[in-house]
């Protein structure tokens, strides 16, 4: 008997060849992910650490207040505790100058106001460059100013302390934080504002100032609502106007400025964050994105209110508007400074 072998000439995979097929396949796309995973771990790590949030004034501060608010809110979002870390001295340079030369890991970032700005100008010998020293993360708030006097003080509303300054002079003692602060610069803005010149005392601190202020022993301090508000509505300051266009929901019956005769003093102070350059990107977008979680806390909106400001709109909590922002207040207290001939070296 003859067999006859026939022969498949198809071109269809034998059942075995298929899974084989398969199989290496699958192989492959495992080695691939197994590849990634280093990759996508490492793009998802930041932060593995503790943060240091460095606020370059003294604690109990109204910048510290604002700090420490945004702070606890960032650490619940990061999964890390973000710490505050008070460097004062020098209007602010100090602190700022640490976070400028620290290492740009992501790791230590700055919480600074209004001084970013206008140090750029006061100072003539600075150890860094605002503009170029630091990678923008975003606006924080705009806190308006109040002037406030000891409770004593004789004028009894914001007209009467007007020409009570203008037939006092430099009999009228007036507390700042020390040169840089943002005290200081709405002293300066008043007297120019008034045309008069008054005896200032520099403190190391919004903390001293308040307390002499509250124990009498200075006459007047233009200052933060985060840290009069309080003060205000216990009644151990005497309260004048406030340095908006508007009147504060938060302190209605206080006039603003304007309304007393003191026109060319509006100002609020601006807060930011920052980093040092050269910070990677990765970390700049997670620590802008966790701001904006933080503005938008409850929690911080309502402690903010109390205390006389609000959160800024979203679109200024960023590196992009903070950015565009910075260079632009830089030239415009350039101007202010320079007129007024008034440095701190």
């Amino acid at each position: 008997m003859t067999l006859v072998m026939l022969h498949d000439k198809s071109d269809r995979p034998k059942p075995a060849l298929l899974w084989e097929d398969l199989t290496v396949k699958r192989m492959i796309v495992a080695a691939v992910a197994l590849a990634l995973l280093p990759l996508a771990a490492e793009a998802q790590s930041y932060p593995e650490q503790t943060i240091t949030m460095v606020v370059p004034f003294s604690a109990g501060g109204p910048t510290d207040t604002v700090a420490r608010l945004v702070a606890e809110s960032m650490s619940r979002d990061l999964g890390q505790q973000v710490i505050v870390e008070n460097v004062g001295g020098a209007g602010g340079t100090l602190g700022a100058g640490r976070v400028a030369k620290a290492e740009p890991d992501g790791y230590t970032v700055l919480l600074h106001h209004i001084g970013m700005a206008t140090s750029a100008s006061l100072y003539r010998k600075l150890a860094y460059d605002p503009r170029n020293d630091f990678a923008p993360i975003g606006l924080v708030t705009d806190v308006p100013m109040t002037v406030v006097a000891r409770a004593d003080l004789e004028p009894a509303d914001g007209k009467a302390l007007v020409d009570y300054i203008k037939a006092n002079g430099d009999k009228i003692s007036y507390a700042n934080a020390g040169i840089g602060s943002a005290s200081h610069l709405c002293g300066m803005m008043l007297m120019n504002a008034l045309q008069v010149q008054m005896t200032t005392i520099p403190y190391k601190g919004t903390g001293p100032a308040m307390t002499d202020l509250l124990g009498g022993q200075v006459d007047l301090l233009c200052d933060q609502t985060t840290n009069t508000t309080s003060h205000i509505k216990a009644g151990k300051v005497k309260a004048y106007a406030v340095t908006t266009p508007k009147r504060l929901a938060s302190l209605p019956d206080i006039p603003t400025t304007e309304e007393v005769g003191m026109g060319g003093l509006q100002v609020a102070v601006w807060h930011a964050l920052y980093a040092p350059k050269g910070t990677p990107q990765e970390a700049i977008d997670r620590l802008s994105a966790s701001l904006k979680v933080a503005l938008k806390d409850p929690k911080v909106i309502e402690r903010f209110a109390e205390l006389g400001t609000e959160p800024v709109a979203e679109d200024r909590a960023t590196p992009e508007a903070l950015g565009a922002y910075l260079p632009a207040e830089i030239d415009r207290w350039k101007t202010i400074i320079d007129a007024a001939g008034v440095y701190a070296d």
